[in-house]
């Protein structure tokens, strides 16, 4: 049994915080899993009914393969946006007016649809997945010492 639940906000986000009582945690054999606290009882904080059953729909939704289907698009969308920003430097312009900026988006966007061409033509694959240096098998294991 709880002892207290009180609202509070963490990161400006509305929270209830329930605690419980040294009393019930200090006899029960799995303590250690559920708390580090040494002078006081376990405190979970949770979100409010609302969120959580918000999130509990939302995390359901992400399990469907029509959710899936949907992500994958935006997922490519997403990348076509974060190569044009990163490559073509597209976050800040490089112009004053907006025929300027304008013309610099045009030429940031022919200059991906060329590199993703480039690529396409070459077989080789536009994204970028990063591999630590522990897994690239081009470095010797282990590293070598000098």
């Amino acid at each position: 049994m709880s002892t207290s639940w009180t609202s509070c906000r963490q990161k400006e986000q509305p929270m209830i915080v329930a605690a419980f009582p040294l009393s019930t945690c200090r006899p029960c054999p799995v303590r250690a899993l559920c708390t580090s606290a040494q002078r006081s009882g376990r405190h979970l904080t949770l979100h409010p009914r609302a969120i959580q059953e918000t999130l509990d729909t939302t995390r359901a939704e992400q399990t469907t393969a029509a959710w899936h289907d949907q992500y994958a698009l935006r997922c490519g969308i997403e990348a076509t946006v974060h190569q044009a920003a990163t490559v073509t430097g597209l976050r800040r312009a490089r112009y004053r007016g907006i025929k300027k900026v304008h013309l610099q988006h045009v030429i940031s966007a022919i200059a991906v649809n060329l590199i993703r061409l480039n690529a396409w033509w070459n077989g080789h694959s536009v994204d970028r997945k990063r591999t630590s240096h522990l897994a690239d098998s081009n470095q010797p294991w282990p590293p070598e010492t000098s």
